[in-house]
């Protein structure tokens, strides 16, 4: 028989009733159901955004990805060296993709702003296919919620236009030249596209999920700690109460 906290249990498999007559029995129990609730509802939570994330995505990793489905669709900007390379292209792939943008003239815009602005408005129903360079600058500034997918489909270069027989065309050639093999220009790209990205802390879509960590619920162990707390003050000045009543009652006895 315990009396701090009293318990009355009745082990018949019909019935089986458990009763805490101490205040401070009372508020351990309590405590803990109510730290229960909270942890198994945090991680019901957590395990169902999970879910949803994981099916609302849809696995594409290349060209030959957004061939296979409808779901997705893609466009390119209108009257682009992009249109021109898929309207060319006799690569089955993209062959296909260029007949299926071809069939849905609403996929095509006039402007980078206005591909990258239906990206994000699209809520993953919307690919926008662009040049690398403009793609991987983009991926990596504010609000960081776009991202590459997949290899570049074509490699071209930039070059400077010059009037016809102009002595500059030779110049600019051999600079070029002298910069690309002194790497000049990869330690530029990486000044300018990646080491001032605005994406360092994870921001990007290819970050992992985040976790349901300890800190994440530390307040739940702040309260089941501050409740243990607070129950053994309780049991504490509740044994204190009933010393002094019974020895109250002893003192009575004995006159």
């Amino acid at each position: 028989m315990l009396d701090h906290p009293s318990y009355s249990p009745d082990l018949t498999p019909s019935n089986y009733h458990l009763s805490l007559r101490s205040i401070g029995g009372r508020i351990v129990g309590s405590v803990w159901w109510f730290f229960t609730l909270i942890i198994i509802s945090s991680y019901t939570a957590n395990l169902a955004a999970f879910l949803t994330v994981e099916r609302m995505v849809t696995p594409i990793n290349s060209a030959d990805d957004l061939v296979k489905q409808t779901e997705v669709e893609y466009g390119t900007l209108r009257y682009s060296s992009t249109q021109e390379f898929f309207k060319r292209s006799k690569i089955n792939v993209y062959a296909r993709m260029w007949e299926f943008m071809n069939s849905r003239k609403h996929v095509f815009v006039s402007s980078y702003e206005e591909g990258i602005r239906r990206v994000r408005e699209s809520k993953g129903k919307y690919a926008f296919l662009m040049e690398s360079t403009k793609n991987d600058y983009t991926n990596e500034r504010q609000p960081c919620d776009t991202m590459k997918v997949g290899r570049n489909l074509d490699a071209k270069g930039y070059g400077v236009a010059t009037p016809l027989g102009s002595n500059l065309r030779d110049q600019l050639n051999l600079a070029v030249l002298s910069l690309k093999e002194k790497g000049d220009l990869a330690r530029l790209e990486n000044k300018w596209w990646f080491d001032r990205s605005e994406c360092r802390n994870g921001d990007t879509k290819e970050s992992s999920q985040n976790e349901l960590t300890l800190s994440n619920v530390a307040g739940c162990f702040y309260i089941l700690i501050g409740g243990l707390v607070l129950a053994m003050v309780v049991a504490l000045l509740e044994f204190c109460y009933k010393a002094r009543i019974e020895a109250v009652r002893s003192k009575v006895r004995c006159l």
